[in-house]
């Protein structure tokens, strides 16, 4: 069964045999969607490299530097890799929702599997691979605070951590084209074309729950986004890649810096 399948993958340790397992999911599996699966022990799977750290003590490397671009592409890898775990984990975890909901994830997981190995590969290139450096933990973080609330886990990890390389993206590939890797330039581009599509559909199942739970959409993300203590959304805004990923207007104009004013709604 489908959940299962994914649950299975999600244990994998090593990050190369899972996104080869991910890959090999067929999305059109039959599904035990009203299955309560158990969690067992090690989730998620992962090697005891790279180490992890917390942000703050992450080193700033330049990217005029070979060190320093190497270090970029594997912070990027390991996003990746820590994606391809949380498409996984929602798959698993959530029982009761309609069955493209979960079909829609695995195709999130093997497209973020696809990144996680075109980054490693590049890595390589660069005399390095993954594990070579520290890394932080965030994303899952957020995952682990929001296990037992599936409105809370599309409301945080995809429509704000994962929208945040919609803006973060165009200009890490400038710098990366600049510095003369168009390879990285070319991955990127693959990887925001598809992040586009992953953050239109936490947001396409965000409204889907509010709706069928009576909830505004918009109170509903700033009472969990206050709850869980996400992260205020810091600019330049990619408007236009949020935009095809389906925030609102009205949620656009929530970024503007007029918007923290007294009275006025919480940034997304």
């Amino acid at each position: 069964m489908l959940r299962s399948q994914a649950l299975q993958a999600l244990l994998i340790a090593d990050p190369d045999r899972k996104a080869l397992a991910v890959r090999a999911l067929d999305a059109a599996a039959p599904l035990d969607a009203a299955a309560t699966l158990a969690e067992p022990a090690g989730i998620p799977g992962r090697g005891a490299r790279p180490p992890l750290v917390p942000h703050a003590q992450l080193a700033r490397r330049s990217m005029a530097s070979a060190a320093g671009r190497a270090a970029l592409i594997h912070a990027l890898a390991h996003i990746e890799a820590n994606a391809v775990n949380l498409a996984l984990d929602i798959v698993w975890r959530f029982a009761g929702m309609p069955a493209a909901f979960y079909r829609d994830w695995i195709v999130v997981a093997q497209e973020e599997a696809l990144h996680y190995t075109l980054l490693r590969e590049h890595l390589r290139t660069l005399g390095h691979g993954y594990g070579d450096f520290p890394a932080h933990d965030a994303l899952w973080e957020m995952a682990a605070q929001t296990r037992h609330d599936l409105l809370a886990r599309v409301a945080l990890v995809p429509r704000t951590l994962e929208t945040r390389g919609l803006d973060a993206t165009p200009p890490l590939r400038a710098k990366l084209v600049k510095a003369g890797d168009a390879r990285a330039g070319a991955i990127l581009d693959l990887i925001l074309r598809d992040e586009i599509g992953h953050v239109a559909l936490g947001n396409r199942w965000f409204r889907w729950l509010c709706a069928e739970r009576g909830l505004d959409p918009i109170a509903a993300y700033a009472e969990l986004a206050a709850r869980h203590h996400a992260p205020r959304p810091r600019g330049p805004f990619n408007l236009e890649a949020r935009r095809a990923a389906g925030f609102t207007e009205d949620e656009l104009e929530a970024l503007q810096p007029d918007a923290a004013a007294p009275g006025a709604r919480r940034r997304l």
